[in-house]
């Protein structure tokens, strides 16, 4: 937990604002996450690109798999925060819970390879569009061939309350659902409905953390607000793991969307139940 605290208290404390409108911010953020991955024990690869004359990098590090290299499983979570926000929960949370997955994952084996990615310019006006990070990666990794088969993209993990009426949803979900935000989510489009089964199993069989899960329609707002859009766009299997941001976050891209804000408990059990399931999804 209190790893997870230090990752958040960097990225959106001593860094701040990490954009390409602010650069310096952007390149801190870039070298603090290349240094917690050096210090791991980990090569660190970077794939760099310019937008607006800005240099931008994804930089991804790999767990060659024992017997099933070609099978990739991928772990990724957005660096950059939106204009005008430290993005605290957003998203310097999924890079924490990245961070940390990937520093105790040297304790398994796996038998298929596991990559840790950090992306770059997922916020708009990038979402979406060919410069946001994991587009540019995913385009790459099909233009390679690589057989990804399953992509999980860390999306705001820090958010929790047991309070009557704090969760909320878009139309018609409330009355499947409970109405205490004090679950972690887990979202797929329909095509990677099956991915989605197997992740929710494997963590509910390693968590008692409360867990709720949908494979639905990419038109439902919020399903695909994510760097998952990329690979499902470029023909990838991809689950979304979520707080559900705005859905129960009422700091989403504001000003206070602050360090203190965040519930490090709840994380570090989210965070504990992941690795483990990644770890049996790995195999």
């Amino acid at each position: 937990m209190d790893r997870l605290r230090h990752h958040v208290s960097v990225l959106a404390g001593e860094i701040g604002e990490r954009n390409v409108y602010r650069p310096a911010g952007l390149h801190a953020a870039t070298d603090y996450i290349r240094g917690e991955f050096t210090a791991q024990g980990h090569q660190v690869t970077s794939q760099r690109y310019e937008v607006g004359g800005v240099a931008s990098e994804n930089l991804e590090v790999t767990f060659r798999g024992r017997t099933k290299p070609d099978e990739i499983v991928l772990i990724g979570a957005h660096y950059d925060s939106v204009q005008g926000s430290p993005g605290a929960n957003d998203n310097a949370s999924g890079v924490a819970a990245l961070l940390e997955i990937s520093r105790e994952f040297f304790q398994f084996t796996p038998e298929r390879t596991v990559r840790f990615v950090a992306f770059v310019n997922e916020e708009p006006p990038f979402f979406s569009s060919g410069q946001m990070g994991s587009m540019v990666y995913a385009k790459a990794a099909r233009e390679r061939g690589d057989d990804i088969r399953l992509m999980l993209s860390l999306e705001m993990l820090g958010s929790y309350s047991d309070a009557p009426g704090s969760q909320s949803y878009p139309p018609l979900l409330r009355f499947f659902y409970p109405d205490l935000a004090n679950f972690i989510a887990m979202v797929a489009n329909l095509r990677s409905r099956r991915q989605l089964r197997e992740l929710v199993h494997a963590f509910r069989a390693h968590s008692d953390f409360p867990v709720e899960s949908l494979a639905a329609f990419e038109a439902v707002p919020g399903l695909s607000w994510s760097d998952q859009l990329s690979f499902w766009r470029h023909g990838y299997p991809a689950v979304m793991v979520t707080d559900t941001a705005f859905y129960r976050y009422p700091h989403y891209h504001r000003a206070s969307d602050t360090l203190d804000k965040l519930a490090y408990g709840p994380m570090a059990r989210v965070v504990e139940g992941l690795r483990q399931a990644i770890a049996v999804l790995s195999r």
